[in-house]
């Protein structure tokens, strides 16, 4: 195979399967890792991919699909279970309050709530609202508004003017993407003012979203990177971005 044939068929692969790393790339094409490095670097001056650490991602800033639940749930799945367990730190104590935004990342944190620790739990998640349901420790409150088929979450005015009316704890989001520049961002309208509003009614809040999403922009903005206090992500994340976010003042957790 040329390089130009190769080139092209790791320009193809990222874009199914929207991050490749560059091991999988030298044992699928039969190259060493320092061929597949000048590919990508090739493809990244062409627009074609972008470079991460370890590998590859599509160029595009913009997400022009929004993934289903469904499908996003077996994403990155090994690191989203790393993540979930790693924020489980920023619980509050007994008797605080905790808000989950809906995602995949965020269910998963919910899923671990200890039984020993009695909290308030907020979420407009139809999913995540379904398996606190059952907790014996936790006494829940699901916000109402039009559920959204793609995500499974409440959005719209009615579920905005019930967090208005909220102060919680810690609330764990999750973003579908982030830059330093942009901030967090998501493909949805309802979804960012539902989010827009989760955040400005916490005291604290804690990001919980894997190393594909670091370094992407979205359609719509829904808070600035000053406005959160805690990022947990995988180790996948590059550290000139770490050494970044942590010069705004979020601590950052890497799992």
């Amino acid at each position: 195979m040329y390089a130009e044939e190769r080139q092209q068929a790791i320009a193809t692969l990222v874009g199914q399967r929207g991050r490749v790393s560059v091991t999988d790339l030298s044992e699928q094409y039969g190259v060493t890792t320092e061929t597949v490095r000048r590919d990508l670097a090739a493809l990244d001056r062409m627009g074609l991919i972008r470079r991460v650490h370890g590998g590859a991602v599509p160029a595009a800033a913009l997400t022009a699909i929004e993934l289903g639940t469904g499908e996003r749930e077996h994403s990155h799945a090994a690191e989203k279970d790393r993540i979930a367990k790693a924020a489980l730190e920023f619980l509050p104590p007994t008797g605080g309050s905790v808000l989950f935004d809906a995602g995949t990342t965020t269910a998963r944190v919910a899923a671990l709530l200890p039984t020993d620790r009695e909290l308030v739990a907020v979420t407009n998640s139809v999913p995540i609202a379904a398996r606190l349901s059952g907790h014996a420790a936790v006494r829940l409150h699901l916000l109402g508004g039009r559920v959204r088929g793609v995500t499974q979450a409440a959005v719209g005015p009615e579920t905005q003017r019930m967090l208005g009316e909220l102060r919680v704890d810690v609330a764990f989001i999750g973003t579908n993407a982030l830059t330093a520049g942009h901030g967090l961002s998501t493909p949805d309208i309802d979804e960012a003012a539902v989010k827009r509003v989760m955040v400005a009614s916490a005291h604290r809040v804690v990001v919980v979203a894997d190393s594909s999403k670091v370094g992407r922009e979205d359609l719509v903005r829904f808070a600035a990177v000053e406005d959160i206090d805690a990022l947990v992500t995988d180790t996948d994340l590059v550290p000139s971005v770490r050494n970044e976010l942590t010069e705004y003042g979020i601590e950052v957790v890497t799992a």
